[in-house]
């Protein structure tokens, strides 16, 4: 990394690490408790130890103009490392939680280890820590290709990644010691949501300015996706953090809404973070990715922009959904269900186009697993998306709400239409990405595809099951006119499921590893042979051109 950095971006990245590892002093000097002070320390050696490995580095060579004619992937690379990682660490930490339903004598410690505290960092490490990781990954790789335009500079794209990376350990350490804002989406301490909010203004300064050096004058649909992703998420994390420190030498923040309000800004944040963070992030991948596999332009471009229009515009309007039978007014929670409805249109719009695409390559489909992650996506997207307009309805909701059905629900679209579809793009980049012909191993290619499934759908029809069952029992009432099961006797009823939906996570914890190792021998292989001349810009034909022949 650094012997690809010029003199002046060596200096910046100086200047920036002795300004990181002053706030980590200040903090650990000041603070009033163990977690800023802990972090303070913690700012203060990364600090350090990425300032030494600039710092020599600091009289290399000036880098050679010729890597101006070439793509730079190395961030990329290491991102698609650092986010099977995180899915591993996270699926890990998820399955424990799971296990703990069943058993709940596995808490040995009452402290990190206990339920309240796992669960925050069971969803960070495989949201933010696997999803974002990949998100930044690929958009780097799709943005470059589409535009025939390589990043603008070398140090961005670092301080891109290795600064998220570090707000991902700021959260995930911050929730172990038992510290987070008290919201439905549990979040991180004031100062790491600031450090955040730098980070990702960078990301959208960054992505804005290879955009503006295109040499492409068509903005290919993947990079709109990709593009709403950053923006919308930095809009939401501001307005859903506005807090207010206790004091600048402690960890411990009030928000500044309240009530009703708070309510409704918490499932506003959260709902469109599943929207753009989980959504259009990876439609933006599938958009590129799985026709460019494929090898078939995409069946109608002019759906997929009638979608991403209609997925914009929509989804911002349907978190109160998640507030029904509640104080909001009445109007809101019938404005979060009309729009809920309405957007299984461009929902099922970009299902469908995925699919489609496919049509004249289902023979590829059938022999590669590659693709098949990316199919089975896709069709997992559609039914979410279905199932979550029909969950929005009030009736229905009154039956599913608080429920194991919710949980099922968010898997379904986390496991089979997220992580699916990020598993098949980088099982497509990645020999890419690394000059090689094909992965490491084709049958674990296959081996993680069927795990991963069976773990998808031993886990959700679990959780279905589960929560229909709950919902039922919670309601049913005997003839004098009180409750017929007590909650205990609900839990009881609900063991086997949560036995079953753990079994279920253990099987897509193993695929995942056995991605990670997939991936991880077909870089190393890379690595130990001499590497081949990277894509240059010029020669390597526009995917939007090739994507778009058909349309």
């Amino acid at each position: 990394m650094v012997s690809q950095l010029t003199r002046n971006e060596r200096q910046l990245a100086l200047v920036i690490l002795s300004a990181l590892a002053l706030c980590g002093l200040a903090m650990a000097a000041i603070g009033r408790d163990d977690l800023i002070g802990g972090h303070g320390a913690f700012i203060l050696l990364a600090s350090l130890g990425m300032g030494f490995v600039v710092t020599s580095g600091y009289y290399h060579a000036e880098p050679s103009d010729e890597r101006l004619a070439h793509y730079y992937d190395d961030p990329s690379k290491v991102g698609i490392v650092l986010a099977m990682i995180w899915v591993v660490f996270g699926l890990f930490i998820g399955d424990w939680v799971a296990w703990l339903l069943v058993y709940p004598e596995m808490t040995f410690d009452g402290g990190w280890a206990s339920f309240g505290r796992l669960r925050p960092i069971h969803t960070t490490a495989v949201i933010f820590g696997f999803g974002g990781n990949a998100l930044i990954a690929t958009s780097f790789h799709v943005l470059q290709r589409t535009s025939r335009a390589r990043l603008p500079d070398q140090l961005s794209p670092w301080f891109v990644l290795l600064g998220y990376n570090l707000f991902c350990l700021l959260a995930v350490t911050g929730y172990s010691m038992g510290l987070t804002q008290s919201k439905e989406y549990a979040e991180p301490e004031w100062y790491a949501d600031i450090w955040l909010v730098i980070v990702w203004v960078t990301y959208f300064v960054l992505y804005l300015r290879t955009l503006a050096r295109r040499k492409e004058p068509h903005i290919y649909v993947a990079n709109w996706y990709y593009m709403a992703f950053i923006l919308v998420v930095a809009v939401l994390h501001i307005v859903n953090n506005l807090a207010v420190p206790v004091s600048i030498a402690h960890a411990k923040s009030y928000s500044l809404f309240s009530g009703v309000q708070d309510a409704m800004t918490q499932w506003w944040y959260g709902h469109n973070a599943v929207a753009f963070f989980l959504t259009a992030g990876f439609l933006g991948m599938m958009y590129y990715y799985l026709p460019k596999k494929a090898g078939r332009p995409i069946f109608s471009y002019r759906m997929s922009i009638i979608s991403f229009w209609g997925i914009t515009f929509m989804y911002m309007w349907a978190g109160s959904h998640h507030l029904h039978y509640t104080a909001l007014p009445q109007w809101v929670q019938t404005l979060g269900v009309t729009f809920s409805v309405m957007l299984l249109v461009p929902s099922w719009a970009s299902a469908g186009n995925a699919l489609l695409t496919l049509n004249g390559a289902w023979h590829k489909v059938r022999d590669d697993a590659t693709l098949r992650f990316m199919m089975v996506a896709a069709i997992f997207y559609g039914l979410s998306t279905f199932e979550g307009s029909f969950m929005a309805i009030r009736p229905v909701n009154a039956l599913s709400h608080y429920t194991d059905w919710t949980v099922g629900h968010v898997h379904a679209g986390a496991l089979g239409w997220v992580a699916l579809i990020t598993f098949g793009s980088f099982y497509s980049v990645v020999p890419w990405l690394w000059k090689r012909e094909r992965m490491y191993s084709a049958k674990l290619v296959e081996l993680h595809f069927w795990l991963a499934l069976a773990g998808t759908i031993i886990y959700v029809f679990a959780m279905w099951n589960s929560g229909i069952i709950q919902g039922l029992m919670w309601r049913t009432y005997n003839d004098s006119g009180t409750l017929a099961y007590s909650f205990v006797d609900s839990l009881i009823a609900m063991r086997p499921y949560y036995i079953a939906r753990a079994i279920g996570g253990l099987l897509f914890l193993i695929g995942a590893a056995v991605g990670f190792y997939n991936i991880w021998m077909t870089a190393r292989g890379a690595l130990e042979e001499s590497p081949t001349n990277a894509d240059r810009p010029a020669a390597v034909p526009v995917a939007a051109r090739t994507i778009e022949a058909g349309e």
